[in-house]
This record gives C-alpha cells, sequence and structure tokens, in this order.
C-alpha cells in the first residue's frame, strides 16, 4: 500500500479525494489561445504607467498583452517552452522596448530578472498548466485526442530529461499506479498500470494514441460524463510528473515573494485541486492564516515571520457564466491574488511544508 503525504496531510487509496469537474479538458477557441479570467487579473494587478510586471506563464502572450495594452508599462515574459518564446516574437514589434522575453523556468524568476538590472516588480501573473499550442500540437505528446510521439516535455522534444514514454516502460506497476493516483487523482490507477504494464511487455508505449486506446479499455466514460475523455486524468498525471509541476508551482510562488516590491500583486490562475492546493496553503501562511495542526504537522505556534502578503479576497475567484460559455478552458479555473506587505520573504525553510512530497514505500515520486 502506498501513502500520499500533501502539504503535511497523509491519505491513502481508499480515502481518495477527487474533484472531477476541476479536471480540465484543454480547448483552443476559434483556433487562438484564449486567456482565462483576463478581466480579473487586471483587477488584481492594477497595471500603471512605468510599472515592471512579471507574466510567468507566457504562452501564447494574452497576459502579456492586456498588461501592455493597460498601461504604458514594462511586461518581463517568461516561459519554458521555446516554442512560446519564438511565437512571442511577432509581439516585439508591437511593443518595443516594453516587452522582455525569456526562456526559463518561473522557479528561476528571480535570476532570471538579475541580467536585466530588475529587482523587484509590481506585479506577477501565473497561468499554470499546460497551453493550448502545446494541447493542440501532437508533436508535442500532451494529447490523448490526436496521435503523436508519447514525450510531454515543456522545454521541447529534444529537451534533456525523462519523457512519458520513459515513464510508462520504465516504472514498476505499483509506483506507475501511486503516480496516476496522485497526479491524476485517477481512482482507477491500478486498473490502469497493470493494463499498461500488459501492453509494454508486447512492445514499448511510444505513441498518445495507443496509450490512450490502454487506458478507454480500462475506464469507461459514466453517464452524464461525456466531455470527460477516460485518459484525462491518466495523462494530466504524467505531464505533472514528467515537468515537475507541481514543485516548480511551489518554487514560484516563492520566487514571486521574493521580487515583489511592497504594495505589489500576486495573481494565480489554477486549473485543478493539486494546484489550487498549493496556492492556497501558500497564500494563507504567508497572510499568516496558519491552518491548524494535525497528529502528521503539529500547529507551528513559534513562527517569527511577518505576513508577506494580505489577502485581497478570501475565496477563489470563478470565471462568469458568459466566459465559461465563449471559451470552455475557463469552466475548472480558479484565481487566487494577495498583495505583497512590506515584511522580508520568509526563509526558504519556512515555505517547505507548501512543497508536496510524496512517497512509495519510503521512495521519493516527486
Amino acid at each position: 500500500m502506498y501513502l500520499v503525504e500533501f502539504c503535511g496531510e497523509r491519505r491513502a487509496p481508499a480515502g481518495l479525494e477527487t474533484d472531477a469537474d476541476n479536471v480540465v479538458e484543454m480547448v483552443t477557441v476559434a483556433g487562438s489561445h484564449v486567456p482565462v479570467m483576463m478581466s480579473q487579473v487586471l483587477d488584481v494587478l492594477q497595471p500603471h504607467d512605468n510599472g515592471i510586471y512579471v507574466d510567468a506563464t507566457f504562452g501564447g502572450g494574452g497576459y502579456a498583452r492586456a498588461l501592455l495594452e493597460a498601461a504604458n508599462c514594462t511586461v518581463v515574459a517568461i516561459d519554458r517552452d521555446p516554442q512560446a518564446i519564438e511565437r512571442g516574437k511577432s509581439l516585439l514589434a508591437d511593443y518595443p522596448d516594453r516587452l522582455i522575453l525569456v526562456e526559463g523556468r518561473f522557479s528561476q524568476m528571480k535570476s532570471l530578472l538579475e541580467p536585466l538590472g530588475i529587482a523587484q516588480v509590481d506585479g506577477v501573473t501565473f497561468d499554470v498548466g499546460v497551453s493550448s499550442f502545446q494541447i493542440d500540437d501532437a508533436a508535442r505528446g500532451f494529447s490523448f485526442q490526436m496521435d503523436g510521439p508519447l514525450d510531454m516535455r515543456m522545454e521541447g522534444v529534444t529537451s534533456e530529461g525523462l519523457s512519458a514514454a520513459d515513464v510508462v516502460n520504465g516504472l514498476d506497476q505499483k509506483d506507475l499506479a501511486a503516480l496516476i493516483y496522485i497526479f491524476g487523482e485517477e481512482r482507477q490507477s491500478r486498473a490502469i498500470a497493470r493494463a499498461i504494464v500488459e501492453a509494454r511487455l508486447e512492445k514499448p508505449l511510444k505513441r498518445t494514441g495507443e496509450l490512450a486506446k490502454i487506458i478507454s479499455g480500462v475506464v469507461h466514460q459514466k453517464p452524464g460524463r461525456k466531455n470527460l475523455h477516460p485518459a484525462t486524468r491518466t495523462f494530466q498525471a504524467l505531464r505533472i510528473y514528467v515537468n515537475g509541476e507541481l514543485d516548480e508551482l511551489a518554487q514560484g510562488l516563492t520566487a514571486a515573494e521574493a521580487i515583489l516590491r511592497r504594495g505589489g500583486h500576486i495573481a494565480v490562475v489554477s486549473f485543478h485541486s493539486l494546484e489550487d492546493r498549493i496556492v492556497k496553503r501558500f497564500l494563507r501562511q504567508r497572510c499568516g492564516k496558519t491552518p491548524q495542526g494535525s497528529r502528521h504537522m503539529p500547529q507551528d505556534t513559534g513562527s517569527q515571520n511577518a505576513p508577506s502578503f494580505v489577502e485581497i479576497k478570501h475565496k477563489a475567484q470563478r470565471p462568469g457564466d458568459d466566459e465559461v460559455d465563449a471559451n470552455p478552458r475557463a469552466r475548472s479555473a480558479r484565481l487566487r491574488a494577495a498583495q505583497r506587505t512590506s515584511a522580508a520573504p520568509w526563509p526558504d525553510d519556512a515555505g517547505a511544508m507548501v512543497f508536496p512530497r510524496y512517497s512509495v514505500e519510503g521512495r521519493a515520486l516527486s
């Protein structure tokens, strides 16, 4: 039996918590990337002339363009995907001297800004997860609806690191089931892992189409859930694992804390409960709202860290019905936001509890 430790809580498979409505299928609307909750993000960031803002997940450039249109400001656009940076070059002519494209991971934003001579910024926005462009390109291997190489690396198919094919062909059955269960919140993870292992005995799995077919033979759609493909959760799990997305998010939040000036704003749009838990816990912690202790994580009553953020709204904001109708990708979106105080950034060890830690019989999975 494997145990999961997430933000200090240990859980076993029998007690699975899953939110099927928050598993998002990425949708491209009218052939282009549609930024989610754009107006709410701008309301949070309050762009002003001469301000400096970081679009930590540049993607299709929607948030960056909106910020540049809203004020005579500078936007540093970061993306780990070299294709996103290449696409973004078309925007440089529209916003000379105001848009700066940076290839890299947002967890490293502080070091990425240093060569630019930028130590503090007025706002940081995150649109977490995979982009529509990545989903729509079969060659990237993110989609279960289009056949392509089973890759899923956000830096590209020629980058270093494990591909999704390496994972499904290399992990043993128990670890593969744990991965799918933890990162995909998939109730049928054991059956899926067993089917994958049986299939790879005949030949290695190399294509998204063959993996999706194997999963579809195990996971059957429930009545009334026609829009949720049987492979949705497993593909999500593989993508998150391959790209280290949850650790990346936690590190990105602490990096944003370090560079935001007093009065600056952070806006984070997430699409499923795993991401949202990290964002929620980080902001609650940094706002001085220490969670109640448990037998696994006693309450910290001796912390001397002053709140580094002030909550803007207690609950996550959700998109309106009109936006969801126009852009189905927005259906599962949540926006959490906060304003930076004058307090020093919390030390790295103070933020450790927001990092998800997973183990399979004592072996680290993340």
